[in-house]
C-alpha cells in the first residue's frame, strides 16, 4: 500500500509530505485547494506521463517521492525480477524539469518512464470521473464481464484458433481470384521463368565479366609491361637477365659455403631469389600468353553485361536475387496450377477451425453469460445498499459473426425506477446514480485483482445525504482489507474514514501556497461541521460533527 508522499514545486504545492495509512483515507477541502494535484503526482510517480506545466512557477523542478509497503505478490516478483530489491519495500522518485525533461528512479535506481508504469500497473487502482463515462461506453461492458468471468486463458485459446481461421480465409481469398486474371498471372510467370532460366546465370559472373572487359580494353598496354617485365628477368640475346644474374651469384657463393656457416646463409637467401625470379618469370609468361583475345570476344562480353543490366532491372540486385526471383516465380506457379488441390485442403482446414472456433466462442459466451448472473446479483445488493433499491439491470446481448473477442455483443441495461423497463446505461442513469453503479461495479470486481490500493476521485459528484452516507458505508468496507483513499466534498462519507487529511489553499506575500494536514479530535470535528454548514460553523453543526465521528467509532 501507498504509506508515504512527498511532493515538491508541484502546481500550487511548495512542499508537502502526506502519510497514507491501512484501511479508508480521506483528502478533503475546498474546492481548487489542491486535491487534484495529489492525484496527479500519484500518477506522475507511477510513470504516467507528465507536463513540465506541473513545476511551480519560479521553480526548476518538480520532485515527487513515494514509498509503499506491503506489495502485492505479483509486483514484489516482478521487481525482483528486473533487480529492483527483495521486494519488502518499493521507492520511487521522480523528477520533472522545467525544460520538460523526467527523470525517474526505482529503489533509487534509473529506470524508464515505461519501466515504471509496467511495475506500478498491479499497485494502484484509481477510479476517477471519467470511469463514470467509460461505463456508458458499451464498447467497455464487454471487457468488464471478461475481468470478472476471469476468462482470459479461454479467451486466448479461442483467439489462437480464430487467427489460423483467418490466415486459412485469406489464403483462400488469394486463389479464388479471377479466372481471366489468374491466366494472366501464369502467363506472366512463365515469361519470366524463362527469361531467368534461358540466361543461364551464374553468381559472381558481372564481376568476372567487367575485370575480363577491363583487361581487353588494356590488352596492349598490359601485353607490353608484362613483355617488359619478363625480358628484364629472362633476359635476351644482348644480355641475361635478372635471373640469370641472380644464378651466377648463387653459383658463386656456392663455391665458398662450406668454409663458413655465414656464407652458407647468404648462399641459401640467393637460391631463394634465384629460384623465386624464375617461377616469377614462368607466372608473367603465363600471363603473357593469356592476354591474347580474339577481337570478338569484346562484343560478346558488351551483349552478356547488357543482359545482366535488363534481368537487373527487372528481377533483382545481382545475380543471386535474379535466381532467387526464378525461383519463387516456379514456387508461385506451382501454386497456382496446382491451387484446385490446395483450394480443397484449405476449405476442409477452414471447416475444421471454423467448428473449433465456434465451440470455443459458445464456451467463452456462456462464461459471460454466467459471470454476468453473478455479478447482477452483486450489484443489485449494493445498489440497494446504496440507496437504489429499485434498480434493475439487464444485459443486452447479441450474437453475431466470429470476431477476434468471440461472437458476443453486449451492452448493460438499467431500470432506476420501479415500473420502468431496461434501457441503455448511457441514456438513463444520472450522474449521481452513475456514480453509485460505478461504485457498486468496483466493489463487486474488488476481489479480481490483488491491488492493495485504490483511489476514488470524487465518487460522491450528485448525491447527498442517505445515498452519500451509504457510499461512504461502501468505502469503508471496501477498506476492510486494503487501503482506500477517497477525495470528498460529503462530510458523511469524510466521518467514516480511519484517517481525514485537509488540503487548504493560502495566499502568502502574493503567492498560493497548499498546506496538507492530518485532522484528529476537535479540529476533524471542527471541519466536518464546516463541511456540513458551510463557512458558518453553529454549535449544531458541530455537535451533528461530533456525533457522526462518535458514530464511527
Amino acid at each position: 500500500m501507498l504509506c508515504e508522499l512527498q511532493i515538491e514545486n508541484v502546481a500550487v504545492i511548495e512542499k508537502a509530505s502526506v502519510e497514507f495509512r491501512p484501511g479508508l483515507n480521506v483528502l478533503t477541502g475546498e474546492t481548487g485547494a489542491g486535491k487534484s494535484i495529489l492525484i496527479d503526482s500519484i500518477l506522475a510517480i507511477l510513470g504516467s506521463r507528465t507536463s513540465r506545466e506541473l513545476v511551480r512557477t519560479g521553480a526548476s523542478k518538480a520532485v515527487i517521492r513515494a514509498v509503499f509497503r506491503g506489495l502485492p505478490k505479483p509486483v514484489a516478483a516482478q521487481m525482483e525480477a528486473a533487480g529492483y530489491g527483495d521486494g519488502d519495500e518499493l521507492m520511487l522518485y521522480r523528477e520533472i524539469a522545467v525544460e520538460g525533461k523526467s527523470v525517474c528512479r526505482v529503489n533509487g535506481m534509473p529506470a524508464t518512464a515505461a519501466a515504471v508504469r509496467e511495475l506500478c500497473s498491479g499497485l494502484i487502482a484509481i477510479h476517477g470521473q471519467n470511469d463514470s463515462h467509460d461505463l456508458m461506453n458499451p464498447a467497455r461492458h464487454l471487457g468488464v464481464i471478461d475481468l470478472f468471468a476471469g476468462n482470459s486463458a479461454l479467451h486466448d485459446e479461442y483467439y489462437h484458433v480464430y487467427r489460423d481461421l483467418c490466415r486459412v480465409k485469406k489464403e483462400i481469398d488469394a486463389l479464388n481470384v479471377d479466372e481471366d486474371e489468374k491466366e494472366k498471372r501464369v502467363e506472366l510467370l512463365r515469361f519470366q521463368i524463362d527469361e531467368i532460366d534461358s540466361a543461364q546465370l551464374t553468381p559472381g559472373e558481372e564481376d568476372a565479366l567487367l575485370e575480363r572487359r577491363t583487361r581487353i580494353r588494356h590488352a596492349q598496354t598490359i601485353a607490353q609491361q608484362l613483355g617488359r617485365a619478363y625480358e628484364t628477368l629472362n633476359g635476351n640475346d644482348d644480355a641475361e637477365g635478372a635471373a640469370g644474374l641472380l644464378g651466377s651469384a648463387s653459383a658463386a657463393l656456392e663455391t665458398i659455403r662450406a668454409l663458413s656457416p655465414d656464407f652458407e646463409a647468404l648462399s641459401d637467401k640467393l637460391n631463394e631469389l634465384y629460384y623465386a625470379a624464375r617461377e616469377t618469370a614462368s607466372e608473367i609468361a603465363s600471363q603473357l600468353e593469356s592476354s591474347e583475345f580474339d577481337p570478338g570476344e569484346l562484343d560478346e562480353i558488351e551483349e552478356r553485361l547488357d543482359l545482366l543490366y535488363r534481368l537487373k532491372q527487372k528481377y533483382g540486385a545481382d545475380e543471386q536475387e535474379i535466381l532467387a526471383y526464378g525461383e519463387n516465380a516456379k514456387k508461385e506457379l506451382s501454386g497456382i496450377e496446382s491451387s484446385d488441390e490446395r483450394l480443397e485442403e484449405l476449405y476442409e482446414r477452414q471447416t475444421a477451425l471454423y467448428e473449433q472456433a465456434k465451440a470455443l466462442a459458445d464456451r467463452l459466451t456462456q462464461t459471460r453469460l454466467d459471470a454476468f448472473e453473478v455479478l447482477n446479483r452483486q450489484i443489485t445488493e449494493a445498489l440497494a445498499f446504496l440507496n437504489m433499491p429499485n434498480v434493475r439491470f439487464a444485459l443486452s446481448h447479441k450474437k453475431g459473426p466470429l470476431a477476434g473477442s468471440g461472437q458476443d455483443t453486449v451492452e448493460f441495461y438499467v431500470s432506476a425506477n420501479a415500473g420502468e423497463e431496461p434501457r441503455p446505461l448511457a441514456k438513463v442513469a444520472s450522474g449521481g446514480e452513475l456514480s453509485r453503479i460505478m461504485l457498486a461495479l468496483k466493489s463487486a470486481m474488488a476481489d479480481k485483482d490483488e491491488i492493495g490500493t485504490i483511489i476514488y476521485d470524487e465518487i460522491d459528484t450528485g448525491v447527498s445525504g442517505l445515498a452519500a452516507a451509504r457510499i461512504g458505508e461502501k468505502l469503508y468496507q471496501t477498506a476492510q482489507g486494503r487501503q482506500v483513499i477517497c477525495i470528498t466534498h460529503t462530510a458523511q462519507i469524510a466521518a467514516l474514514a480511519d484517517t481525514q487529511l485537509l488540503i487548504e489553499k493560502q495566499v502568502q506575500g502574493g503567492r498560493t501556497f497548499t498546506q496538507i494536514t492530518e485532522l484528529a479530535g476537535d479540529a476533524r470535528a471542527e471541519v466536518l461541521a464546516r463541511m456540513i454548514s458551510g463557512d458558518k460553523v453553529t454549535e449544531l453543526s458541530l455537535a451533528n460533527a461530533r456525533e457522526m465521528l462518535r458514530g464511527r467509532a
